[in-house]
């Protein structure tokens, strides 16, 4: 029996949700993405044109607020 990789989530305050560990991520929609690398970083903004991954479009919105 294999031990299960350690799974954690972390949230940057205005940006994406940082993901460490996992093997792949389940959209809402039920499709399964791979995950390649230690650590990615998933869209909680909605404007990215990679999803489920952030391409950091949340910097756009913060950057016209502040104008």
């Amino acid at each position: 029996m294999t031990t299960p990789r350690r799974v954690t989530v972390t949230e940057c305050p205005g940006g994406p949700l940082l993901i460490r560990g996992a093997d792949e991520v389940v959209g809402i929609d039920g499709t399964a993405a791979p995950v390649e690398r230690a650590v990615v970083a998933l869209c909680r903004c909605g404007r990215s044109d990679r999803l489920p991954w952030c391409d950091d479009s949340h910097r756009d919105r913060r950057r016209r607020r502040t104008s």
